[in-house]
């Protein structure tokens, strides 16, 4: 009798293995024949999946976004009313449900290298452009929604310019993916980590202020 296989399974299967390839060879220089001996597969099983190099690339990027809002939908259950928590714990949640966009373990650190290579790719060929802006809007509207969160929480100072801001952790957020990735033994996880809470306890209202939450 045939041997039943998963889709799902195998799928996850092909997109472990190509992530170990790429954070090994680079996504461009990544083939077809490196990712199926990576999952143990002959080219004909994995060609179910994509055709070309640029179906893989496509795949790669889009396996990426699946995973991270799929961890995000969950990361967003747990954290539940802000307004309901103290003012440390709402920044510690916030902080936790943004470190899922840094390389903070393995994992993270192989889904922000195939996002860094996919767009370095995507800024001269066309066919990518559509994932790559996908990705930089879906962050956007993240940021945005944390802080907006935020600040009807009242967790952040008064005045504060919630677009100039999205824009601001935005930009914080893809820096801090790319040195640590470029640089890991310059700027380490816990670090990052680090950074980041210290920017949202920037934004938010100090310890005395009138109003904070203790």
């Amino acid at each position: 009798m045939p041997k039943h296989v998963d889709p799902d399974a195998r799928r996850r299967h092909v997109v472990d293995a190509l992530f170990r390839v790429v954070v090994r060879e680079g996504l461009q220089r990544t083939s077809l024949r490196a990712v199926a001996d990576e999952a143990q597969l002959n080219i004909g099983s994995l060609r179910h999946y994509f055709a070309s190099q640029q179906d893989l690339m496509r795949f790669a990027m889009q396996s990426m976004l699946d995973r991270v809002e799929s961890r995000l939908l969950e990361h967003v259950e747990r954290i539940g009313d802000l307004g309901s928590r103290p003012r440390p714990e709402r920044l510690r949640l916030a902080a936790g449900f943004l470190a899922e966009l840094l390389p903070l373990d393995e994992h993270r650190r192989a889904e922000v290298t195939v996002f860094l290579d996919f767009n370095t790719a995507a800024r001269t060929n066309p066919a990518f452009g559509d994932l790559s802006r996908q990705a930089a809007e879906g962050t956007g509207k993240l940021v945005r929604r944390v802080l907006t969160r935020l600040d009807a929480a009242g967790a952040l100072r008064s005045g504060l310019d919630i677009g100039i801001e999205t824009e601001r952790l935005t930009a914080l957020l893809d820096g801090l993916s790319l040195r640590a990735v470029l640089h890991p033994e310059i700027l380490n996880p816990r670090t990052c980590a680090d950074v980041l809470f210290t920017h949202l306890d920037d934004l938010s209202l100090s310890a005395g202020t009138p109003g904070s939450a203790h």
